[in-house]
């Protein structure tokens, strides 16, 4: 798609049938332009696909060597992993980032994308919201030749360029890995299963049940947030099921962590009564005990890859387009949570 020419208050003021001195008023909010003209400029202006000159210097260049990043959350450490890896990338390439968060809010992500579009970023990566249902509110990027890469969390099923791992696979190695410790009634505690990583993650698992011919019972999915109040429900949840499980996949390390503290408080042993797998290789990882087993999930090596494709399409070295999914390696670390049987444990 060639790139559409940026939109002036000129072509506002033309549409409109006004001076351009009054939509530049109106654009900045100025008071003395009457409330309703301001309403109906705005309106324009979004129509159009105006955005606010906030780098007049760097417009002429045509670049502001600034990436935007949208992430789901802050308080983790995958999060902040993956942070590390972009900002390793981007320095070294003379880029500045500016980065917002969604706090797992479709409207805030969308909010977030207009923004970043008005600070006019050289590219953006992206890492959705639980509930984003579509990519619409990134259309301008597109529309305007804007390169975006999304991360971790992403649609699937559409044409964009992803950086991910093999979230199937992982789930499926978890699951594989409670089978051959003897687990017959393994319970999984999961996210959304309208995101990617956690509806891929629940096939794994699905399917790993299938293959081994153990029948999935539906009473042993839990569906929560992750937080630290819904892993010590889903810990409750657990203690209520007859027969108890004896193997439990939680698709996030710092929710394994918080269930499997709850389940010792009330008498359960791990991994005797219930074996564990947890997912990401989080600090907490080896602060538990007895140690968590789990999926090692590269969150630096993401944002890396991430950043370095980005800036890459930008130089013009390599074309995105050309790639629309890159798959970071990941891996199951065997630890004392998981081990029923005399397993050697592998780091």
């Amino acid at each position: 798609m060639k790139p559409k020419k940026d939109v002036t208050i000129y072509d506002i003021a033309q549409k409109l049938e006004l001076s351009s001195t009054t939509v530049s008023r109106a654009l900045n909010n100025n008071a003395a332009i009457n409330k309703n003209t301001r309403k109906k400029i705005h309106d324009t202006a979004k129509e159009l696909g105006y955005r606010h000159n906030n780098f007049a210097s760097s417009l002429r260049k045509q670049q502001t060597n600034t990436i935007g990043v949208i992430l789901h959350e802050l308080n983790s450490n995958f999060i902040t992993s993956v942070l590390s890896g972009i900002e390793k990338i981007t320095a070294e390439n003379g880029y500045d980032l500016l980065i917002a968060h969604s706090s797992e809010s479709f409207e805030k992500e969308a909010a977030n994308s207009v923004n970043l579009f008005h600070k006019r970023v050289d590219g953006l990566l992206a890492s959705l919201a639980f509930d984003t249902a579509n990519l619409d509110h990134f259309r301008h990027f597109e529309e305007k030749g804007i390169p975006v890469i999304f991360f971790d969390r992403v649609e699937e099923n559409i044409e964009s360029t992803k950086v991910i791992i093999d979230n199937h696979k992982c789930g499926y190695l978890a699951t594989k890995h409670l089978i051959e410790q003897g687990c017959k009634r393994i319970v999984i505690m999961t996210a959304s299963l309208k995101r990617n990583v956690y509806a891929q993650r629940y096939k794994g698992y699905m399917d790993a049940l299938r293959e081994h011919n153990i029948k999935l019972d539906d009473k042993l999915v839990i569906v929560k947030d992750l937080s630290e109040q819904s892993s010590i429900e889903a810990a409750h949840e657990i203690l209520k099921m007859k027969p108890l499980p004896d193997g439990a996949f939680i698709t996030n390390d710092f929710s394994a962590a918080v269930c499997m503290q709850e389940l010792k408080e009330h008498g359960v042993r791990i991994p005797q009564d219930i074996a564990i797998v947890g997912f990401n290789n989080d600090s907490i990882c080896k602060l538990i005990d007895p140690q968590l087993t789990t999926i090692r999930y590269p969150g630096k090596d993401m944002g890396e890859i991430a950043a370095r494709s980005l800036i890459n399409h930008l130089k013009g070295v390599s074309d995105i387009k050309q790639t629309n999914t890159i798959v970071v390696r990941s891996e199951l670390i065997v630890r004392k949570s998981s081990l029923k049987k005399g397993v050697e444990i592998r780091e």
